[in-house]
């Protein structure tokens, strides 16, 4: 089974969030991207901590991609720092992950 990984990242507007899904799955590196909002988050930045309304991107692809899918939103993101995080898929349905990987293209 290839490495399957759910890949997160935060928008500041739905806008912006569907401009990276749309991206993502059009350059076939995303098989599927869902987008909830607004959420509230509160961090720490430049010395103070931040309290905003996002946009969460939820991201299913493959460790193959990854390399790929991280540079296309650092491409398209608005923030300085945005938040990309990958944690891998340990099980999951064999069709959809079949289905996952038939969406999946190599450049």
């Amino acid at each position: 089974m290839d490495e399957y990984l759910q890949v997160v990242t935060t928008t500041a507007t739905r806008e912006d969030a569907q401009k990276i899904a749309d991206a993502l799955v059009e350059k076939r590196v995303a098989g599927c991207v869902q987008i909830l909002g607004p959420i509230v988050s509160t961090f720490w930045w430049q010395g103070k901590i931040e309290r905003t309304e996002e946009w969460l991107c939820i991201i299913k692809s493959e460790g193959r991609f990854y390399s790929r899918l991280e540079q296309s939103i650092k491409e398209l993101h608005s923030y300085e720092t945005p938040e990309i995080i990958a944690v891998p898929i340990v099980a999951g349905s064999r069709q959809y992950l079949r289905w996952l990987s038939d969406e999946l293209r190599p450049q």
